[in-house]
């Protein structure tokens, strides 16, 4: 029992980074407020390198996420006709970090990914990994994060299998 109390004390805590690296990654971007594909960069950040190696598993550097954003947005530009250089894109350039004082704001795609987090049936016991980021990331239809990940050549279910794998080779180190 305490040691699952334990486990949820750092799982909060690894949820706190996650959202807080996430709002950078958003500004850092031109956003007020992070989205899916902002998580997703974030889980990226984490030390627990599971969300990386799950992008390696599928022979790709999971660094060129923030690319694969940018590129998404060019290539949805140019499916309608619209020729734009990536550097003039919207959310390409920083906004200042801004205390509002307000709880944590989010898109509805960072909200839908952290529901289908809640929604996954991980143990009390295993600690929350990159890995489950991208999982819950890969449950997605559409939006930017599942975009990103095709314009790297990444199929999100195949994503999703090797995530599930790097949560599998976590538990067992554990």
């Amino acid at each position: 029992m305490f040691r699952k109390l334990q486990q949820r004390f750092r799982d909060m805590k690894t949820i706190k980074q996650l959202c807080e690296q996430a709002e950078q990654h958003a500004r850092d971007s031109g956003q007020k407020e992070a989205g899916a594909e902002h998580l997703v960069l974030a889980a990226l950040d984490l030390p627990d390198g599971t969300a990386s190696a799950a992008f390696a598993r599928l022979g790709v550097n999971g660094r060129q996420y923030k690319e694969a954003i940018v590129q998404q947005a060019a290539d949805a530009l140019q499916g309608i006709g619209v020729q734009v250089d990536s550097s003039a894109l919207p959310g390409t350039q920083p906004l200042a970090a801004t205390a509002t004082g307000m709880l944590y704001q989010a898109q509805a795609s960072a909200q839908s990914l952290m529901r289908a987090l809640a929604a996954q049936n991980k143990p009390a016991d295993v600690a929350l990994l990159g890995a489950h980021i991208l999982l819950a990331a890969c449950s997605a239809q559409y939006g930017v994060a599942i975009r990103a990940m095709r314009a790297m050549g990444v199929e999100p279910t195949r994503l999703a299998t090797a995530a599930q794998a790097e949560i599998q080779a976590a538990s067992m180190v554990a």
